[in-house]
């Protein structure tokens, strides 16, 4: 049998260049199979760039390259590496900024101790997954009071271009309760790479996370291959019995590239463009996550929404997989509300699970006042609502600015932010006050029907 890891040497030759894939011949090698493209005019062969086989066209083999196409020609050498694709893991990534190949980027050296993993293993089997029953506690108290997340749950952030998508992810890799964070950054803007490191997550974040980058202006492969990088790590650590927070933004643009990468490969375009393999990657890359006999991967899922529409492809798909959503709105995000999560439009499908009935009782509570005020805001923004004509839209506007205090938060670094049970405490205080409220309000409404009634 074939060593997957070191195949015997099968060569092919670059007979021609379609966009962002080579044409390559006499290369018999499976779908996956790690290449190296070396120059042919040289006295000794030199490595051009190293590539991944992608596709078939007849009898050509399609390799995308990890690089830039700049320096290949026709005729050049295409050699077979590898038949399967592994990635260098250990505990010694903690506090490392890695590329979308593993490699680290940030100027430390050299990684210590490693072992090979596989980058796309068996998926743990439904019937070895235990149930999720235990709370993570996220440090943002608008996620842990009314979207609980539990450990091995799998939750996607909804939420269009500058409404504090990041931020919110930066907050959660920083306060979380989970014992190791890894944060793949799948095609963002170079300049955000180094804000995100050093202004969101800070020194005491990345001490114990791992992150992958792969910036916007790399090619399609290495946005893809740094999700399934990052994921294998979260694994790793997984394995070890540690409960891990993993957090990918963007999904979105994972998918993009995927597009780029299955277009180049010969498929149709399909739903608005995406060829059918982005749905086939997308359950097998978020199912991932989640929890086993070991340990947990609680994932963070970023999907980027145009114009706040959840009904988009890539939306809608991710919907359809994960174990709940959290929803940012712009109209929030302009009010200077923070983090601009909105409460009605967000679900934890585990909630119940994994949270207390009082607590389950004082959240229905809020999001009833939340939903109440949503109704009559207009009325008040315009000075047409008359106080009194309806108990419900008094209690909920009587108790809106201390609804507010316990959603909003800044990216300030509090160390009980990673106490759950300090957080469920908030929120059936709040709901105290609220009875109380309530309570005042029914006095005062009593005294004005008392009023009414007596005689002039």
């Amino acid at each position: 049998m074939l060593d997957a890891s070191a195949p015997l040497e099968l060569r092919g030759t670059v007979v021609e260049v379609r966009g962002l894939a080579l044409q390559v011949a006499d290369l018999p090698v499976p779908i996956g199979s790690m290449v190296r493209i070396t120059s042919r005019s040289a006295r000794q062969s030199s490595v051009v760039l190293e590539g991944e086989v992608v596709g078939f066209d007849e009898d050509m083999t399609i390799v995308m390259p990890f690089g830039e196409l700049s320096g290949v020609k026709r005729g050049d050498r295409v050699i077979a590496t590898q038949f399967a694709q592994y990635v260098r893991v250990g505990e010694s990534l903690l506090g490392r900024v890695l590329d979308g190949l593993g490699r680290p980027i940030d100027n430390l050296g050299p990684v210590g101790e490693t072992v090979a993993r596989p980058l796309n293993p068996k998926p743990v089997e439904p019937l070895d997954r235990p149930r999720i029953s235990d709370p993570l506690a996220t440090g943002v108290r608008a996620v842990d009071t009314m979207m609980s997340v539990g450990r091995g749950q799998r939750v996607g952030v909804f939420a269009g271009p500058g409404m504090g998508k990041s931020t919110l992810l930066g907050m959660m890799a920083k306060h979380t309760a989970a014992d190791v964070s890894v944060i793949a950054l799948v095609g963002e803007r170079g300049r955000e790479v180094k804000d995100f490191v050093e202004g969101i997550l800070g020194p005491e974040g990345l001490a114990r996370s791992v992150v992958v980058v792969a910036t916007s202006d790399e090619p399609a492969l290495v946005r893809i291959r740094s999700a399934m990088v990052a994921t294998s790590i979260a694994e790793f650590f997984r394995d070890l019995g540690l409960d891990v927070l993993m957090i990918m933004d963007s999904v979105t643009r994972f998918c993009q590239a995927q597009r780029q990468v299955g277009l180049a490969a010969g498929e149709p375009p399909t739903t608005k463009g995406f060829p059918p393999s982005v749905f086939a990657m997308l359950p097998r890359l978020l199912e991932r996550s989640g929890r086993t006999n070991a340990g947990s991967i609680t994932g963070l899922y970023s999907i980027l929404v145009e114009g706040e529409d959840m009904t988009e492809p890539i939306a809608d798909a991710c919907r359809g997989i994960l174990d709940g959503h959290i929803q940012l709105t712009r109209k929030l995000a302009e009010q200077g509300h923070y983090p601009a999560i909105d409460v009605l439009g967000s679900v934890s499908r585990v909630m119940d699970d994994v949270t207390q009935l009082d607590h389950q009782q004082s959240r229905k509570e809020v999001i009833r006042l939340l939903s109440s005020y949503s109704q009559v805001e207009d009325l008040l923004n315009i000075g047409a609502y008359t106080p009194g004509s309806n108990p419900d839209f008094d209690l909920a506007i009587a108790c809106k600015p201390a609804i507010d205090r316990v959603l909003q938060q800044t990216r300030a670094f509090d160390p009980e932010q990673r106490n759950f049970e300090r957080t469920r405490a908030m929120l059936l205080a709040l709901n105290a006050n609220i009875d109380q409220a309530k309570q005042q309000l029914s006095r005062q409404q009593v005294g004005m029907q008392t009023n009414m009634q007596m005689p002039s």
